[in-house]
């Protein structure tokens, strides 16, 4: 395992993600291809997981948009904690810096995604992912309409 390639790709992942935020074209092949062939998700609305296929294609690029109707204008990592779980199996808790603009204000939020990685071929993949309470925070923050009862 490759402490040093595993920071390498969340660099590239980053820069995918900021790239798409400043209004370039979203590269979807890419986004897709940084996942492994089904991947499962874990957060405050339970476990789901999927095929990574034309469906979760479609997810990435709604979420691309979805980040930037809120106003999400970068996302960063500050840092990322590896831990080697065998041979081909590693776990990134990776710390994110994300910055926002709603009504002329500057928004910035800091969170953590626990990624686990497969090393398959000699290619890393994301096969899981835990996640926060990532709505509530964002709502919290006024970046997200809150329900009515």
């Amino acid at each position: 395992m490759n402490k040093k390639k595993i920071r390498s790709f969340f660099a590239e992942y980053e820069r995918r993600f900021n790239d798409s935020l400043a209004g370039n074209p979203l590269d979807v092949d890419a986004m897709v291809a940084d996942f492994a062939e089904y991947v499962v998700g874990s957060g405050p609305t339970g476990v789901m997981g999927g095929k990574n296929d034309e469906s979760y294609r479609e997810m990435i690029a709604k979420n691309e948009d979805h980040y930037r109707s809120i106003g999400a204008k970068y996302m960063k990592v500050k840092d990322v904690e590896v831990t080697e779980l065998d041979d081909l199996h590693a776990a990134a808790k990776v710390y994110w810096d994300s910055g926002y603009e709603k009504d002329g204000k500057k928004i910035t939020i800091d969170f953590s995604v626990i990624y686990i990685l497969t090393f398959l071929h000699n290619e890393i993949k994301i096969f899981a992912f835990i996640s926060g309470d990532e709505e509530k925070v964002l709502k919290e923050h006024g970046l997200m309409p809150e329900e009515k009862s």
